[in-house]
């Protein structure tokens, strides 16, 4: 049997950021109350944006509904009505630049297609708001730094849409990697993927950047990277693609990857859209843990093993899901004066890995990652 000592820690690892982050169950009553909800305009009522993100709003404490911006004015009514946004904050791709002049707008929500993350985000500081972007953050780390500069310069915060970052089992597992209660850790694994259905955006480079890797691969990465708690130093990747496969006439299917970190830890990551995969696993020395779903949008399930035993960890339900939680912390840091989690800097880490990724797939040898990974894009 795993004894108290190490069911406590293992329970209350993860709950202590929980807590920190707004998703334990006294986060609501002892967070301190907003004198208002910060306003949210999302851009693009898409799949994503109004089936997963505009219904989180309901169970925010620090965050609103207040505009809509599309292409579609069929989607701009519907969506208007459903949310009761008024006519005057429903705004069309050509007249986006007019939420500058509106004070119920704080933060805007790009869920856009990857190639119009920049544009749109850039714009959005232009107009003095503050800025969430779905991930990937751009499709280059170049452009990431383009969006960097100019919240810095706007004086406006940058936060990317890396929602697993507030889901508990996620964070449960972060703390656990970092206590030491698993021994040092030595090897990671975290695949992740699924079959990706023809005619759509995502297939098509000019409008995705890229293919599994930039979708679904991400996961992969960011797990690799919050489990073993640094930044890698080298990465050798393998590509596998039918490209007789006609979802794959200008994107990868499969990427297989390698990640070096400083203290020895080896993490081997799958990208897939030709298969089915959402989990990860860390091997320290003396135990393992395990998540699996790991980053969906429900049923995530976490295991431990330690001194023989296995046990599932089973976390209560937290007061706001990965979505609202994710909704709120910008607001959060917005009235603190703080950098937020999953900051800009974040999303640029990633686009520099990805970039290396598809170099070393390309030219087929290892690549040494930047030094600059540690500590941000110059003049950060």
């Amino acid at each position: 049997m795993m004894t108290a000592n190490r069911r406590t820690i293992m329970a209350g690892a993860g709950a202590g950021l929980a807590v920190a982050y707004g998703l334990g169950s006294g986060a609501r009553a002892n967070a301190a109350q907003p004198q208002r909800k910060l306003g949210y305009a999302i851009v693009g009522l898409g799949y994503y944006a109004t089936q997963q993100i505009m219904p989180q709003f309901r169970d925010c404490e620090f965050a609103r509904l207040t505009a809509l911006v599309s292409g579609t004015p069929e989607k701009l009514e519907r969506y208007g009505e459903e949310y009761g946004i008024t006519v005057t904050h429903r705004y069309s791709y050509a007249d986006y630049d007019s939420i500058r002049d509106n004070p119920d707008i704080d933060i805007v929500y790009v869920v856009l297609p990857n190639a119009m993350h920049a544009e749109y985000s850039i714009r959005a500081a232009q107009a003095g708001k503050h800025v969430m972007c779905e991930k990937p953050m751009a499709v280059s780390a170049a452009e990431c730094e383009a969006m960097i500069a100019a919240c810095r310069k706007a004086g406006t915060k940058l936060m990317i849409g890396y929602r697993s970052q507030f889901e508990p089992h996620n964070l449960h597992a972060m703390a656990l990697a970092q206590s030491g209660d698993l021994g040092p850790t030595q090897i990671i694994t975290s695949e992740h993927g699924f079959y990706a259905q023809p005619n759509q955006w995502r297939l098509e480079r000019p409008m995705s950047g890229g293919g599994s890797l930039m979708d679904i691969g991400i996961y992969s990465l960011q797990a690799a990277r919050y489990l073993a708690g640094e930044e890698p130093v080298e990465v050798t990747a393998m590509e596998s693609t039918d490209r007789s496969d006609p979802r794959f006439a200008s994107v990868e299917d499969r990427i297989d990857f390698v990640l070096r970190f400083p203290s020895g830890i080896m993490a081997s990551c799958v990208s897939s859209y030709s298969s089915n995969h959402n989990n990860f696993r860390l091997h320290g020395t003396e135990g393992w843990l395990r998540a699996e779903p790991a980053t969906a949008y429900t049923g995530h399930r976490l295991w431990v093993e330690r001194d023989g035993q296995t046990q599932e960890i089973n976390l209560p339900p937290p007061d706001k899901n990965q979505f609202a939680a994710q909704l709120d912390h910008l607001p959060q840091a917005i009235m603190a004066g703080t950098q937020p989690r999953a900051s800009g800097e974040e999303g640029w880490r990633d686009l520099s890995i990805i970039e290396a990724i598809y170099r070393s797939a390309r030219e087929g040898r290892a690549i040494r990652l930047p030094e600059t990974l540690a500590t941000g894009p110059a003049g950060a």
